[in-house]
Formats: C-alpha cells, structure tokens, sequence
C-alpha cells in the first residue's frame, strides 16, 4: 500500500510541475512579445490605451474562438493528458529503474560479505585464499600435493630398501615391486629349507651316532625267546622283535611247519599262558602271504604277536581254531578273501562272498570275474 501512495503522490507532484513549467513558460513567452512591441513603439499614453485595447481585444477573440472551435479546445485538452500521462510513465521507469539498481546493490553487497567471510575461514584454516582461476588452480595445487607425497613416499621406500640391504625398485611401478618381493620370499624359503635340511641331518647324524633307548618290552621278548629256545629249540623261530609301529608289542615269526607247534607251546607254557585270541588276519605282499596273529595272557597281562610267511602259490597252513575257538571265522575271511586254506578248521567256508565266487579279493592282482558287479 505504502508504494501506492508514492506512486500517485509522485505522478501528482510531477502533473504540478508539468503544469508550473508550462505556465512560466507562456508568461516568458508573453513577457517576450511585450517586451518587442515596446521597443518598436514609443511609449505614451495613447499606445498604451491602444495596447490595453489590443490585449481586451485579444482576449475577447480568443474566447470568442475558443467558443466557436470547442474541437481545437478538446485538442488542447488531450494534449494536456498526454502530457500528464507521458510524465506519469516516465515516473514509473523512473522508479522500476531505482529499484533494480537498489536490488543490484544489495546483491553485490551480499556478494562481497560473501568473499570476504569465505577469505577470513581460509586465513584462519591456514590456506591461502584462492585466486582468480577458481576450480583450475585448486586442482593443480592437489595434483602438485599428490605428486609431492608421491615423490615422498617413494624416497622413504628406497631408503628403507637401501637400509636392508635390497635394491631400491626402479621405474616400472607395482610389477617390478611385485617380482622383487616375490624374489625375496623365494630366496628366504630356500634359505630356511636349507637350514631345515641341514637341521635335520643334523639330527640324523646324533640319532645314528646315539643307540636308541630300549623299548619298555624288550624284557618280555628275552623271556619268550628265551623260554620257546629252551623247550623247542633254536629253530622253531625265524625272527623276533619289538614292532614300534604296533606300540611296542613284542613279535615272534615262526616258520611254516613249526606254526601250530609253537602256537600250542604258547598257549599252555605255564610261564607264557596266552589264553586269549584277539585278533587274526592275513596280507598279500605280493612275494609271500603273511598270517598275524595277536594273543594277550590273563594271567601275566601280557600281550605277543606272532606271524608266519605262507608260501602265495600254494597258501595252506594249520589252523589255530582247536586252541583258540575264536580262531573259527577270521579263519573263515582270510580264506573267503585271500585263498588261505586252513588244514584242521573243522568248517572253513566263504563267509562274505558266495562259494560260487572267482578269485578272491584282497589280493593284489585280482580282476574281477562278473562285469556286472
């Protein structure tokens, strides 16, 4: 609303204005007119009368004209509007001229705080305000930061390489980095195979040059021997020992023809008394069948192995199943599966596969008869 009322208050003072300017301006325009006609006239009472007579004559025509011509009136009429109206419109550019001009005043003025706040917060953050270029220079002042702490890094790398003892990595970035690393992998691994190797010959050479400690069992092999030497003989037997791989059991390995007897001596020796079968299974070696059999004394808690070559071509040996009757069925599957035939064994049968069954299959150079299977 206040801008309304400027607005018309302006377009009246200046209609004022219009109005003053143009009435001074016919009074000059009158002054002037007299002022010539003086000068070409004396003065005296007659011309004076005379010119008052002019002026009332005048005036009287110009009224009479003004009556008798009313388009030439209303001409004038419109004129004097559009002259106000002219003076109106000028006011208004006048005035949307004066607010532009002030709304651009105030907005390089917002500018200006703008860039001074902004250079005030890089001041105080250390860095330096930017210049004229804008986004140009700060990109080239990062890409010199990076290129800089490149540069940096890549000093201090060869530094350290140059302190332990390794080339510095020439220009040919990450893979030749990548193959040096992985050349000073490989050298150390061979370095700590060799001192592994060295390491462990080392200890060969300790073991052999000191005798192994006795095995807690050895006392009990002496006693078997020992006792079987002195009722049997010295032939009944074709090796003994202490098997490491089988906790340290003590092991006796009869020959074929003297198996059962040495069995029997084993079991009713008042000194041994293995009373007990636990264990019974045979293995193809290729060269030779070999018959295991694991028996344990009640009565001493005392346990001895004992094992017998059977020739592979014609496997037959005594069977053990009138001493232990638990001897009975893993009789039955070494015969079922490797061929042994067990003299004695009141009813030796395949146990697994059917009597009709070819080969047998725990030998190593069976081939299957039936495709389908």
């Amino acid at each position: 609303m206040s801008g309304e009322k400027d607005l018309e208050q302006l377009k009246k003072e200046a209609v004022e204005k219009a109005k003053a300017a143009a009435a001074a301006k016919r009074a000059a325009k009158a002054a002037q007119a007299e002022g010539k006609s003086a000068a070409d006239k004396p003065a005296g009472p007659a011309s004076e009368s005379r010119a008052a007579k002019d002026s009332l004559d005048d005036k009287v025509v110009g009224e009479v004209a003004e009556k008798s011509n009313p388009e030439s009136a209303a001409q004038q009429s419109v004129e004097d509007s559009g002259t106000v109206k002219a003076v109106s419109d000028t006011t208004e550019t006048n005035l949307a001229d004066e607010k532009a001009k002030a709304a651009a005043a105030a907005k390089a003025k917002a500018a200006a705080a703008a860039k001074a706040k902004a250079a005030a917060l890089a001041k105080k953050t250390g860095e330096a305000a930017p210049e004229a270029g804008g986004d140009d220079e700060k990109a080239k002042a990062i890409a010199a930061a990076k290129a800089k702490a490149a540069a940096a890094a890549k000093a201090k790398a060869a530094a350290l390489a140059k302190q332990t003892g390794e080339a510095a990595p020439e220009a040919g970035g990450d893979d030749e980095k990548a193959k040096a690393i992985a050349a000073a992998k490989a050298k150390a691994a061979a370095a700590a195979k060799a001192r592994s190797a060295a390491a462990a010959k080392g200890e060969g050479a300790a073991e052999a040059e000191t005798p192994a400690a006795p095995s807690p069992n050895q006392p009990y092999l002496d006693k078997y021997v020992k006792v079987i030497e002195e009722h049997l003989g010295n032939d009944v037997l074709e090796d003994y020992y202490i098997n490491k791989l089988s906790k340290d059991v003590p092991t006796l390995v009869a020959k074929a023809e003297t198996y059962y007897k040495v069995a029997q001596f084993l079991k009713f020796n008042e000194q041994l008394g293995f009373d007990y079968l636990s264990e019974l299974h045979a293995s193809d070696f290729e060269t030779h069948l070999e018959l295991y059999v694991h028996l344990f004394s009640y009565k001493n808690r005392q346990s001895v192995a004992l094992k017998v070559k059977i020739d592979r071509n014609a496997p037959t040996i005594e069977s053990l199943q009138p001493l232990w009757a638990g001897a009975d069925w893993p009789e039955c599957e070494a015969y079922d599966l490797l061929g042994i035939t067990f003299t004695g064994h009141p009813h030796l049968h395949r146990i697994l596969l059917g009597e009709d069954w070819v080969g047998h299959p725990l030998r190593k150079d069976y081939e299957q008869y039936d495709v389908e299977v």
